[in-house]
């Protein structure tokens, strides 16, 4: 046998398998995608989780459902802010270059659609007086959807314009064209609203348009409006829209349009100054859009009963000589607990109260015992009452005090109304005391107004008055407050309000009820009332 000829016989054809090389190659190719693909993701996320307000990083997102909705925010829990006017946010973003300028609008776009929950710094709100130049409804092609927005100007520095967003509900839009007008003046106080600035452009002519968000998406109402109507947060963002909401074309037709209105309202109007006089602010509006508080629940008196400690054994008294069968002891009558007096805050005398049951018991407990007299039932117990009640006959009190909401401030409401000196107990104040409680609030006290007024116009469920011309007003005046006060009356479905031009008189059985008071920075009162009386 040759062995030479087995030597090269293959492996495989004695039962053994050849060893492949490993493609070395190959796996460093797939490694490195891998850490590509690794790479990418991490970058991915960073650019989608971290950016928001892109269009596409927020559409992704939205599918996702990281996006959380549109907050409500509470006046006393709104995000921490710096109130700026008109003239120092023109100082601001006019100083700033195009990048730092579009840094910054990435940045406030983000904290709205976070919900200010990761904001560095102090966010911007909007304070002064501003006019709209016009109001247009928002489209499925607006950045935001549904609602309206108002393209104003500031009165006392006519650099910056201001685009306000009115998001609200499609049933909310015919009432919003009636009331958002050319013209109409908006007065945003640091007090009453919180309009975050979420954009800020600069124009081609040097001027500063910025874009508000009302962070409350309260209700609002006009002092001649025909209602109130409610805002609501919205509940998806169009960002591909792009900002500011007005284009160029679309801002330039509403600016041509407001100054001939301007022209056709005042053709008289002199702009021109006078050389080292500082020029005149304008009157406050006879016409403003102001915010309507929300409703607040009166929350009735807390009673707690309280069972007095059982009564002492009672203790025989030493008898004499004479009568030790005649005379029995009598028992010591357990001490009662005091009750507080009740404090009425008014202007005329209380009537003497008509004794409670309570008091008669006290009265009894109270009253020497017979000589003689069978053992006594245990006394029933007391019931201590944690707040004050009312008297029985009282000119501001009524026998019971019934849970009922505070009025708003647009009109036309159901509210329960009293008879003449029926009403919840409260605390009566004349029109010279307003000052004081616009400065202080009403804190949670149901407050009356008494006084005489003058009608100065009216609408349905609401009317207007002024102080009636007399002594009052005259001391009103010398107090630089009798011209600057205004008293809104609203009236409940069904009322009738008075004519213009009458006179009303208020007293301590007929008063107004007060829901709130306004104080502007121009020293202007607005005193919201209601109507409560039969």
């Amino acid at each position: 046998m040759d062995r030479d000829y087995f030597r090269y016989e293959p492996a495989h054809a004695y039962g053994r398998s050849r060893r492949k090389k490993t493609n070395v190659f190959g796996w460093s190719v797939a490694i490195l995608l891998l850490t590509g693909l690794a790479f990418a993701a991490w970058l991915g996320s960073f650019y989608i989780f971290w950016q928001p307000e892109r269009p596409q990083s927020y559409r992704i997102l939205k599918k996702l459902h990281k996006i959380e909705p549109t907050k409500r925010f509470e006046l006393t829990a709104a995000p921490a802010g710096e109130f700026l006017t008109s003239k120092q946010l023109y100082d601001r973003y006019i100083a700033m270059s195009p990048t730092e300028l579009a840094t910054l609008n990435a940045e406030l776009t983000r904290n709205y659609i976070r919900n200010f929950q990761q904001v560095r710094g102090l966010v911007p709100y909007v304070v002064g007086r501003f006019n709209i130049m016009e109001a247009r409804e928002l489209t499925p092609n607006d950045l935001f959807l549904s609602g309206m927005v108002a393209l104003t100007n500031a009165v006392d520095h006519g650099e910056l314009l201001m685009e306000h967003v009115y998001p609200a509900d499609p049933q909310a839009l015919p009432l919003m064209k009636q009331t958002l007008v050319t013209g109409l003046e908006i007065k945003l106080e640091r007090t009453h609203d919180l309009s975050a600035v979420l954009h800020a452009e600069r124009l081609s002519d040097g001027r500063i348009m910025i874009t508000t968000m009302p962070l409350l998406y309260g209700s609002y109402t006009v002092t001649r409006g025909p209602g109130t109507f409610t805002l609501e947060p919205p509940l998806d963002l169009n960002l591909a829209a792009g900002w500011p909401l007005f284009k160029d074309a679309a801002r330039k037709d509403a600016e041509t349009q407001y100054a001939s209105y301007k022209d056709r309202v005042s053709p008289n109007r002199t702009t021109e100054s006078v050389a080292g006089l500082a020029p005149t602010p304008p009157p406050p509006a006879a016409n403003e859009l102001i915010r309507v508080e929300p409703a607040a629940q009166v929350e009735t008196p807390k009673v707690a009963v309280v069972t007095p400690p059982p009564a002492p054994p009672p203790s025989p008294t030493k008898p004499t000589k004479g009568n030790k069968k005649n005379q029995k002891a009598t028992p010591t009558p357990s001490p009662t607990p005091a009750r507080t007096p009740t404090m009425v805050a008014q202007n005329s005398p209380l009537p003497k109260p008509t004794p409670t049951p309570a008091a008669t018991a006290v009265a009894m407990a109270k009253s020497p015992a017979p000589s003689v007299a069978p053992p006594a039932p245990p006394t029933p117990p007391v019931v201590a009452v944690a707040s004050p009640p009312p008297p029985a006959a009282s000119p501001l009190a009524s026998a019971t005090a019934p849970d009922n909401l505070l009025a708003s401030t647009a009109g036309g409401g159901n509210w329960k109304t009293f008879p003449p000196g029926k009403m919840p107990v409260g605390r009566l104040i004349t029109p010279s005391d307003l000052r004081d409680l616009a400065d202080r609030g009403l804190a949670g006290e149901r407050v009356y107004l008494k006084g005489h007024f003058v009608v100065n116009f009216t609408e349905p469920n609401r009317a207007v008055l002024r102080l009636k011309t007399g002594l009052t007003d005259a001391v009103l005046k010398l107090a630089g407050g009798g011209q600057n006060l205004r008293i809104i009356v609203d009236f409940p479905t069904g009322y009738t309000p008075p004519t213009r031009g009458s006179t009303v008189t208020r007293d301590e059985a007929r008063p107004y009820e007060i829901t709130e008071v306004r104080k502007q920075s121009d020293g202007q009162l607005n005193v919201f009332v209601r109507e409560i009386m039969q």
